[in-house]
């Protein structure tokens, strides 16, 4: 997201609670609308998920043939555990779906996905992506002094083991769970370099992980630049912060930075544009049966200076959410490279029983009523990023971003 190690604690907001959850890729990756609902776990597969028999009578028997077996002749079927075959017996039947972003959580990966948003946890600083065709989870950003930075990651690891289990088939959030944990513990991780192939193991002691999702500063000619890492409860009252700051300092142009933000929660994004959009929709979204909701702004307060939003591969839902509306309604130029395409929204039912549910809901749409879903937003300037071994700290994206800015 690890789409992810980077969320917060949660504060009111305006419209109610409704996250965009990084997804795999991500999830990511990646980051959307939370509606927890505490039912039965068999109502909510016969009543909202499938109006015929939860499974056929040839399902059953099926399984029982299977049980019968495992019982006579299973070597080792005095150490089964059965709450674990009943984890399993369910996340098959959601994977099943072959929908990589509606899964099934148990206990412990409920606890994770619901802590993500609490602002404080166990973790090792990282930011984690997945590639929807590959399903590969890469680092995409490694925060400075955080644990995985002292354990030796780099920025486009691909993760392939944690503590010595293959996670290269799992989803996002079942990575992330296992990368998390009780602080001061350790979590071994091996990965492949993304340059060379090679593997390589590092040991992270998880720390207490209370991530800024908002960098701001002033550049040269009075430009503000912001970056956004998330879109999570807190960034809200960040971003007002730095656009604040910046104002008071005389910003005659502004920066928003969305690479490698993987998405976050749907309130959160719509406050921070209600910020900056003229009167109007900021996004609509659409369930199957076309019943739908329209998230708008007011004319309260919109931005008045010249606007830049950087975006690649790795800006995803809330992002592109961000950036969808900023071109739709021309108030400002995108610049990088094309997003990632994720425009399809999750809720998540509790199960009653610490278990959970995120099942892919609904879909939305740019003011303009694009939908961007596995097709990314095209930016205004493409450009692409390229590293320079002589200076690492050039960034030719941003160059190009304050180009374009100090020309419109």
């Amino acid at each position: 997201m690890e789409d992810m190690e980077q969320k917060i604690e949660s504060t009111p907001k305006k419209k109610g609670i409704r996250n965009f959850w990084k997804g795999a890729l991500c999830g990511a990756l990646f980051s959307l609308v939370i509606c927890t609902i505490v039912m039965l776990a068999i109502g909510v597969f016969k009543k909202q998920v499938y109006s015929g028999e939860l499974v056929s009578a040839q399902t059953e028997l099926k399984l029982r043939n299977i049980r019968s077996i495992i019982e006579e002749i299973y070597l080792y079927s005095d150490d089964i555990d059965e709450k674990q075959l009943q984890d399993y017996i369910v996340r098959g039947y959601v994977a099943g779906l072959q929908e990589p972003y509606t899964v099934y959580y148990n206990e412990a990966e409920t606890t994770a996905l619901f802590e993500s948003t609490s602002g404080t946890f166990g973790g090792i600083g990282v930011v984690i992506m997945q590639d929807r065709t590959t399903g590969l989870a890469t680092f995409t950003t490694i925060y400075d002094g955080c644990p995985g930075k002292k354990a030796g990651f780099k920025s486009g690891d691909i993760v392939y083991k944690v503590n010595g289990e293959d996670v290269s088939g799992m989803d996002l959030d079942s990575i992330v769970t296992r990368i998390r944990g009780e602080v001061g513990t350790e979590v071994e991780i091996t990965v492949l370099r993304g340059e060379t192939g090679e593997e390589y193991t590092g040991v992270a002691t998880r720390a207490l992980i209370e991530n800024d999702t908002v960098e701001y500063e002033m550049k040269e000619g009075k430009l503000g630049y912001i970056q956004l890492t998330a879109f999570e409860s807190v960034t809200y009252e960040q971003f007002e912060e730095a656009l604040e700051k910046l104002t008071e300092q005389g910003m005659k142009g502004l920066i928003v930075d969305l690479r490698n933000n993987t998405g976050g929660n749907l309130d959160t994004v719509c406050d921070i544009l209600d910020l900056i959009l003229p009167k109007g929709t900021i996004v609509s979204i659409k369930d199957k049966n076309g019943k739908g909701e329209v998230f708008t702004s007011d004319d309260k307060r919109k931005l008045e200076v010249p606007l830049v939003v950087l975006t690649n591969g790795y800006s995803a839902s809330a992002s592109e959410i961000f950036a969808g509306a900023v071109q739709d309604y021309k108030i400002g130029k995108l610049v990088g490279t094309k997003t990632y395409g994720k425009g399809i929204v999750q809720n998540i039912y509790s199960l009653g029983d610490g278990t959970s549910l995120k099942v892919t809901s609904s879909e939305y749409f740019t003011p303009n009523g694009r939908n961007i879903h596995e097709k990314g937003i095209e930016p205004d300037v493409q450009i692409e990023y390229v590293y320079d071994e002589t200076n690492p700290d050039k960034d030719n994206q941003l160059d190009k971003a304050i180009e374009v800015l100090k020309g419109m």
